[in-house]
């Protein structure tokens, strides 16, 4: 295969250029994903983390005006997909190398030093290979923060299903430190089983010491406590910091009416 180009200045001189097989096969994420390991049957990118100090602030990816909120506050992408992660996404931008939209995202997390990795939206009724590949889509977002940026990024777990499973944690294993999200999980049956079936399965593969939850309700972290009873026995710190749905839940829930108030 061809490796350089030949460039003839005005001048008569001739210049030998490498060709950047990046860019020409729209390989831009190899930049990262060549800066780590890679782990198990699809060879998904690990993830380090290991934080000694949980956030105390988790603000979403469509509120900028929060992301310097307090000193540990963590941006996360708890949000439908097409919002962090349509076309004009920071992953599409990494693998094109589209120097303008990369620098648009610098600017726009100017200044943020933890991360909760992508929240990408995985189901039991579609090919393997599609979850698999958004799984992985969201480690080679990752890995550019960290490199990009010099930020932490705690790594989302998402709810898992049996097929891929055993899959989605490969990369992982020098993690201390992951994310759930309980919002939309915690009404339905099927949704709180699948839930404490992906925290079982997590603490019992990883060596877990610090578990970061994004939780919406406003019942002071009682229903978190509950859905996280398997970690909380093994020792397993569970942190619950503070977001502005939450907040708002713990207003809503405060002022309702009850029959001693008529």
């Amino acid at each position: 295969m061809k490796r350089f180009t030949r460039v003839v200045h005005e001048n008569g001189l001739i210049e030998v250029i490498p060709i950047d097989f990046y860019d020409k096969l729209c390989l831009g994420q190899l930049r990262y994903t060549n800066l780590t390991t890679t782990h198990g049957r699809f060879e998904l990118p690990e993830i380090p983390c290991n934080l000694d100090t949980p956030p105390d602030y988790i603000a979403l990816y469509s509120q900028p005006c929060e992301y310097a909120k307090t000193k540990r506050t963590a941006v996360a992408f708890y949000q439908f997909d097409n919002i962090f992660d349509g076309k004009d996404g920071l992953y599409n931008a990494i693998r094109y190398n589209d120097a303008k939209r990369l620098e648009l995202f610098k600017q726009r997390f100017s200044g943020v030093r933890c991360f909760i990795s992508q929240d990408i939206s995985l189901f039991g009724d579609v090919h393997i290979i599609e979850n698999l590949h958004r799984i992985y889509r969201s480690r080679v977002v990752s890995l550019w923060l960290i490199h990009e940026l010099g930020a932490a990024v705690i790594p989302h777990i998402p709810l898992l299903f049996s097929n891929y499973m055993k899959h989605a944690f490969d990369g992982l294993d020098n993690c201390s430190t992951v994310a759930f999200s309980t919002k939309g999980y915690v009404t339905g049956q099927i949704e709180r089983e699948l839930l404490t079936n992906t925290i079982r399965y997590a603490v019992d593969r990883l060596n877990l010491k610090l578990i970061v939850v994004y939780d919406t309700c406003g019942d002071g972290g009682e229903t978190v406590r509950e859905l996280f009873r398997y970690a909380i026995d093994r020792g397993v710190e569970v942190a619950i910091p503070n977001n502005s749905l939450k907040l708002r839940n713990q207003c809503a829930d405060k002022h309702k009416e009850t029959p001693d108030d008529r």
